[in-house]
């Protein structure tokens, strides 16, 4: 059996959309402050495959913290919720490139980087 290449990119919200960019899901818990939906052009917005808002606010984009966060992501995204939405998201990429949307500055210790390495 032959294992599937998944394409997944990440790209910040902020960021002009490409055609290159295929199905573009914003994986943020809250819609970034100030962008239009319009603007976003995101096909999809996946809220529950985000962090949750508890923590969300004890990591607070600390890269110090970073390594832990993913560890806490990670058990979240165990969950059967966690289960379902990242299934959603390799469906997705098997029917072609998917970009991972996100508001974070920080494009080395954001939650898309974390579901980046888990879908690859």
């Amino acid at each position: 059996m032959t294992r599937q290449r998944l394409m997944v990119a990440l790209k910040r919200v902020y960021e002009e959309p490409e055609p290159g960019d295929g199905t573009r899901v914003l994986v943020e818990r809250l819609w970034p402050r100030g962008f239009s939906k319009k603007r976003a052009r995101v096909d999809l917005w996946l809220k529950e495959i985000a962090p949750s808002s508890e923590l969300r606010r004890w990591y607070g984009h600390d890269p110090e913290k970073f390594a832990e966060f993913r560890s806490r992501y990670e058990t979240e995204l165990a969950s059967e919720t966690g289960q379902a939405a990242l299934a959603h998201l390799r469906e997705l990429a098997k029917q072609g490139p998917v970009t991972l949307v996100f508001a974070a500055h920080d494009v080395e210790h954001a939650n898309a980087v974390v579901l980046h390495d888990l879908l690859l």
